[in-house]
């Protein structure tokens, strides 16, 4: 294996391909915790406005930029292979600053970005106090990011978070519009149970993205009772976030109290075990290829050969 020719991020048209089944994509919030996900054997990744501005340490309240969203999607994408779909949160304006978030997120390698039709600055989804802007005002965003894109595959996703503030007929009628609009799939946000996911796959015809996060509004449906229901993907977005939360704050805690990681050295992940992750070996030997066939071609040029 090179990880100069064979890490290569498969795109958008991996992620149609396993939109024609079922997508189970892993919420990665770096480079380093997608690998992880790789490894674990999901072939979907999902980068999250909140995880993104969580690492900075800031909330998810839009004061994350549209650039240090794509710097993070070229991380992420730069050392994965699999597609990544993004969070563009409102798409960070109007329908005009939506087809700059569309080339800029593309060209950093995304698979697809979903945009929402809260009002910024926009809340969490399981949050109260949101407000959506108008299903048309909505339908503009959509039409600009399906028009902007310049991959074909690129998928664009329409969120509504309208469950929550007009009920879920609203959510049902405004996911049918954004559909007309162009929208390739529709994330429905914060629905409230089981029925109501069974209900509004029947409703809305259309591929349908489930979001399966912790302590919210919506109960936490398995991937494979997501697509009984008639669900296309889903998303974990901050699981292994907030692991890495919860394992960093009792070391820090631990290292603190006892002047010492002697007591759980033999949890932590071993130099080895993360040099494995990370392709160390695989940099090293193309490193040391390269330089062997530089030698080589000085060596015939020495003797005439080229």
């Amino acid at each position: 294996m090179s990880v100069l020719r064979d890490n290569v991020n498969l795109g958008p048209a991996e992620l149609r391909r396993q939109m024609a089944d079922f997508v189970t994509a892993a919420g990665v919030f770096n480079g380093i915790s997608a690998q992880l996900a790789e490894r674990g054997g999901f072939r979907a990744l999902y980068l999250s406005g909140s995880g993104v501005a969580g690492a900075m340490g800031l909330p998810d309240l839009s004061v994350t930029t549209l650039t240090e969203l794509a710097e993070e999607c070229r991380r992420i994408t730069s050392v994965a292979r699999s597609p990544l779909i993004v969070d563009a949160d409102t798409g960070f304006g109007e329908a005009i600053n939506v087809i700059r978030t569309v080339r800029l997120l593309e060209a950093a390698g995304a698979s697809a970005i979903h945009i929402e039709d809260q009002v910024m600055p926009k809340r969490c989804g399981h949050l109260e106090g949101k407000k959506v802007i108008g299903a048309e005002e909505m339908g503009m965003k959509v039409r600009a990011a399906v028009e902007a894109r310049k991959d074909e595959d690129f998928v664009i996703i329409a969120r509504t978070d309208a469950r929550a503030v007009n009920g879920f007929q609203d959510a049902v009628e405004r996911a049918k519009f954004y559909l007309d609009c162009g929208a390739d799939m529709i994330f429905i946000e914060a629905l409230e149970s089981e029925e109501e996911f069974r209900q509004f796959a029947r409703e809305v015809d259309g591929p349908l993205l489930a979001n399966m996060t912790e302590f919210g509004k919506s109960p936490l449906l398995s991937a494979q009772e997501l697509k009984s229901l008639g669900y296309r993907a889903v998303i974990f977005p901050l699981t292994a976030f907030r692991a890495a939360l919860k394992a960093m704050d009792s070391v820090y805690r631990d290292l603190f109290r006892a002047g010492t990681q002697r007591g759980f050295v033999d949890s932590l992940m071993t130099r080895k075990e993360f040099y494995s992750v990370i392709g160390y070996d695989q940099y090293a030997e193309d490193d040391s290829g390269i330089f062997r066939e530089v030698q080589g071609m000085q060596a015939r040029r020495g003797r005439g050969l080229i």
